[in-house]
């Protein structure tokens, strides 16, 4: 497996502790908090990596950053504080159908049987994992956790039609982040989403977040689309749920039931697939 693939991998992985940190440590705010991992991610990148982007690429750095942070981050968190039970991710799981139909179009990649194979049977194994019986869908959180997918896979798709802009991969990053957390904090601002006071777990969790599951994982993610492509790095989002799984059995002491093992062997089994479509793709 390639470098760019096992980045890819780390960085879903990565993402998984995103659902914990989020019902257990963060201020149920979700301006607030999509606001704050954006900026602190762009801070940790832009520290590390400082550039300044060519007058020609700000406009779309505004683009990339408003759809892979500021919409994306923003409905993310509504999705996830809305939706009980892990459902936002099934319909983070429909990212990569969502890759697949916007390259279709914009990129006129067209996507193969094998491809459509692997990304139905994802989201077949995420909705086996994360789906319990009785639970409430929120139509506001449905509609948040939609629409937050199809702006990275959108964000995604835009990356490998323009390329990336001509510095270093941190700062390529840290703009995007930048550009979406002025975006948030405007929002947040605007609409009060700011509740009481902050703990001191908030504040672990808020530095966590900004730099472990933001800051890391977004370079990662976007040096892999930049190198293999986003059609080929979104089906790794699938094991964001999966991780999360296994964080709720070891820190929560929620044992998997036998249908959400079989969930998880079938999104394995989609990710081989999918890997085994680029391969046959580029003989």
């Amino acid at each position: 497996m390639s470098g760019s693939r096992l980045a890819a991998m780390a960085t879903a992985i990565l993402w998984g502790f995103t659902y914990l940190l989020t019902t257990d440590m963060l201020p149920h705010h979700p301006a607030l908090v999509a606001a704050v991992r954006a900026l602190g991610g762009a801070a940790f990148l832009l520290a590390i990596g400082w550039e300044l982007p060519p007058r020609d690429w700000l406009g779309r750095l505004f683009i990339l950053g408003t759809l892979n942070t500021g919409v994306f981050f923003g409905l993310f968190f509504i999705g996830v504080m809305r939706l009980p039970g892990g459902v936002a991710a099934i319909f983070q799981a429909l990212g990569p159908i969502a890759v697949l139909l916007l390259a279709w179009g914009i990129l006129r990649k067209t996507p193969s049987a094998m491809q459509f194979l692997s990304v139905a049977m994802g989201v077949v194994g995420v909705t086996l994992v994360v789906l319990r019986a009785g639970v409430r869908i929120d139509g506001i959180g449905v509609a948040a956790a939609l629409a937050s997918t199809v702006s990275l896979s959108l964000g995604g798709v835009l990356m490998n039609r323009w390329g990336k802009a001509p510095i270093g991969f941190a700062a390529f990053t840290g703009w995007q982040l930048l550009v979406g957390g002025v975006e948030l904090a405007l929002v947040t601002l605007l609409i009060g989403d700011f509740g009481g006071g902050i703990t001191v777990t908030n504040v672990v969790a808020f530095a966590i977040l900004a730099v472990l599951l933001t800051g890391i994982p977004f370079l990662l993610w976007f040096k892999a689309i930049s190198r293999i492509g986003a059609v080929n790095v979104m089906p790794f989002i699938l094991l964001t749920p999966v991780t999360a799984l296994v964080l709720d059995a070891v820190f929560k002491g929620l044992i998997p039931t036998a249908i959400q093992l079989l969930g998880v062997a079938i999104v394995m089994a989609a990710l081989v697939v999918n890997y085994l479509a680029s391969r046959a793709a580029q003989k």
